[in-house]
């Protein structure tokens, strides 16, 4: 019944997800975290709220206008459903911010494979990109991923190398005129210091680790398996996953470095974690075992709450 449901691109999947999460946000700030309701903060909860749906939007967009998964909607699913397994993320309003800003930078970076507008869509990735880090300045780690796709779709056009340079000079200016206006002249010094925030504390914090002990061993199962069923699929499938588990890695390498009690970054790497587990789901070719495993997910993060917050 789940599978086929999800199983499909219906309106109903994204009233059923939007809205869940929709609730879920009100429920986990207020209730579980216990964050005053103040009226004058509404505006600002409904605008983070507004990004956040965005993103499960987006990442619908992104999947199906580069095929990386079949027509359905088990990717944006297992994104709200990672959100419940982390609900600390929905407190920490940067990572919401970056992951919306990544997310259109990855968006233009896949389109890449086209070979159209190449230079216009590096430079507005790259633009995205350093927005990003406007919220968390490690997310600067992501132009890495500007320069492995232009490696993979169009390596001999040398402009192609300097793009990056000319969006970085941009917003170097547009920052900091921008600071210099508003009299924060010394916003870049102190917002760009890399710091590493991860404690020992936090990391022998047995719900938190937990957590991260089990979610990084699980993505990495799914990107083996992903890559072994897509061993006979087109040169360009696999360029695009291999892309997205890049965007994987250094969004595990701002998390591990950036997470602490307040900080949780681990967002950024939902949409590629929901990937992989969409086209895990995929895969499964018997009905039964199928609709197990889709039980077992939705059950499972629900179960892992409840322990946590008992």
């Amino acid at each position: 019944m789940i599978s086929s449901i999800f199983g499909k691109t219906k309106p109903i999947n994204f009233i059923i997800i939007l809205t869940s999460l929709f609730v879920f946000y009100w429920i986990t700030v207020h209730y579980i975290y216990l964050t005053p309701f103040i009226t004058d903060s509404l505006l600002n909860s409904l605008s983070i709220i507004s990004i956040l749906l965005i993103n499960v939007m987006l990442i619908d967009f992104i999947v199906k206008k580069n095929k990386i998964t079949e027509n359905n909607t088990f990717s944006i699913l297992y994104f709200a459903l990672l959100i419940i397994v982390f609900p600390e993320i929905l407190i920490d309003n940067n990572s919401i911010f970056c992951t919306f800003f990544i997310l259109l930078a990855l968006r233009r970076l896949l389109s890449l494979k086209s070979l159209k507008d190449v230079k216009r869509k590096i430079f507005d990735a790259t633009l995205w990109i350093l927005i990003s880090s406007l919220f968390y300045d490690l997310a600067l780690l992501y132009l890495i991923l500007i320069y492995a796709t232009i490696y993979v779709y169009d390596a001999k056009n040398i402009r192609n190398w300097l793009v990056p340079f000319i969006a970085i000079i941009t917003f170097s200016i547009i920052t900091i005129s921008t600071s210099t206006l508003l009299d924060q002249k010394e916003f870049i010094l102190n917002h760009y210091q890399f710091s590493i925030g991860i404690t020992t504390e936090y990391i022998l914090e047995w719900k938190s680790s937990m957590k991260m002990l089990l979610y990084i061993p699980i993505s990495l199962a799914l990107i083996i398996i992903t890559f072994v069923k897509l061993s006979s699929s087109g040169q360009g499938r696999i360029n695009t996953m291999r892309l997205v588990t890049l965007f994987f890695f250094i969004g595990m390498i701002i998390t591990i470095i950036k997470s602490n009690h307040e900080i949780a970054p681990i967002l950024i790497t939902f949409f590629a974690t929901s990937v992989f587990m969409a086209n895990y789901i995929e895969n499964i070719k018997k009905p039964k075992i199928k609709e197990l495993v889709l039980i077992s997910s939705i059950l499972i993060p629900f179960i892992v709450l409840i322990i946590k917050h008992s």
